[in-house]
């Protein structure tokens, strides 16, 4: 059966992940949950997800038995001789490969702006432009595979790169677009709330009354949860009249500003860091960094939002307690009678950073991030956290689950939003 097409109805898609470093778990598929996000807020339904290997006749068994009205697949357009995609797909469809000119020029378009010229680029990056003839060719301006599209018995067949930000940028781009305007589904209208503080479980639990009433209101809730953060995304079938689906979904978020207001630090794609930042250009204040056990990780997310060089001043990686006491100032007998995790050596070493580095605010964290070198009494994920500002320091004690790098991602997103809390009554005192 062919898709509805211009009808409004229901749209389905289905996605096809090509790869034996995926099955093997030599590389995690982070597209199909991606792709997935993507399609359902532009009103498609994703109905099935399948990985297989770079086998020829296990991807023709994928396509001949597909049934969605779209079927995405990701992988296997290298240029090496395991990367079978494309041959694949001329299997299937009957057809050959062409020198495409417009993916030629694309590839050459590529390297030329790496400062390579046009008769260096190699045969095997030029042979990147050989494509199925009946396919339509989809640009990749971020690598040298391009996307194709075919058309067959009512369905559409897209193939993409496996490289996530070459994916992402034909889908957006390209593939998305193409399907609105084939396809027309439904409208969805959304907004999704950033939170940070509260655990899944724990805000399900808050939220529940006001949940249960938002099927009267046509409303449907999504908990999109990652290390330290859930999103919460509010969306609604827009129907014939776009206006008050709009209205609805702004009424069930202004409730929802009203239930976790302490909770709320930004919408849509917003990160922590990016709001923070914003926040401290905004008071023209400063920030300066002391981090033991998160070890850096605290500065990259700072200094991974463009234009931090108004705000970030700096900061020290204290991880030996001699450069805790060098560096930071604190005293010998401190860290012998506390030990190097403990509430009077994170409050210190914020208050050493901030005045070392002349900055209005610091954060300091230090803790035991695992595997190894926890106690009964410390256990493994055990971190302080300090912030020093203008009217004194505060620091709070967190036990974080998970792996050595997930303990450092949450303890790094507390401390961020334990700075956020601190300017709250600062940015109030400023809009008076």
């Amino acid at each position: 059966m062919g898709p509805a097409r211009g009808t409004g109805k229901e749209v389905t898609a289905e996605c096809l992940c090509i790869g034996d470093e995926l099955l093997i778990g030599q590389t995690l598929d982070t597209n199909s949950a991606w792709m997935g996000q993507e399609l359902g807020l532009s009103g498609i339904r994703p109905v099935l997800t399948r990985i297989v290997g770079d086998d020829k006749e296990v991807i023709l068994e994928a396509l001949r038995t597909a049934r969605a009205d779209i079927v995405l697949m990701t992988g296997g357009l290298g240029p090496t001789k395991d990367d079978i995609t494309k041959r694949t797909l001329c299997e299937f469809f009957g057809t050959r490969l062409v020198r495409n000119a417009e993916a030629e020029a694309c590839v050459i378009s590529l390297f030329t702006k790496m400062g390579r010229k046009a008769h260096e680029v190699k045969p095997a990056d030029l042979a990147q432009a050989m494509l199925p003839e009946s396919c339509t060719m989809l640009p990749n301006k971020l690598g040298t595979a391009s996307g194709m599209w075919f058309e067959r018995d009512g369905r559409v067949y897209v193939s993409m790169p496996g490289v996530p930000y070459e994916m992402m940028g034909i889908m957006q781009n390209s593939v998305l677009p193409r399907l609105r305007d084939l396809f027309h589904p439904p409208t969805i209208v959304h907004r999704t709330l950033q939170t940070t503080g509260m655990g899944e479980t724990l805000l399900a639990e808050r939220l529940e009354e006001w949940e249960n009433n938002l099927a009267m209101e046509g409303i449907h809730l999504a908990y999109l949860p990652s290390p330290g953060l859930v999103k919460l995304r509010v969306s609604t079938y827009a129907g014939a009249d776009p206006t008050e689906a709009v209205a609805r979904v702004d009424r069930q978020v202004a409730l929802l500003y009203g239930l976790i207001p302490e909770l709320i630090y930004g919408e849509g794609r917003q990160q922590l860091e990016e709001v923070i930042g914003g926040q401290l250009k905004e008071l023209g204040q400063t920030l300066a960094l002391a981090e033991s056990c998160t070890g850096g990780y605290l500065s990259h997310l700072i200094t991974s939002i463009p234009g931090s060089s108004a705000y970030y001043i700096g900061g020290v990686v204290s991880y030996a307690n001699a450069v805790k006491m060098e560096e930071l100032g604190i005293a010998s007998d401190m860290l012998e009678l506390n030990g190097a995790v403990s509430r009077p050596v994170a409050e210190r070493m914020a208050e050493g950073v901030r005045k070392a580095l002349k900055s209005d605010w610091a954060i300091a964290t230090t803790g035991v991030a695992g595997p190894d070198g926890g106690t009964a009494e410390m256990p493994v994920g055990t971190v302080w956290i300090a912030v020093a500002g203008p009217n004194g320091v505060t620091s709070s004690k967190g036990v974080f689950m998970g792996t050595r790098d997930l303990v450092i991602r949450r303890s790094a997103i507390a401390a961020l939003n334990m700075l956020r809390k601190e300017l709250i009554p600062v940015r109030a005192t400023a809009a008076e």
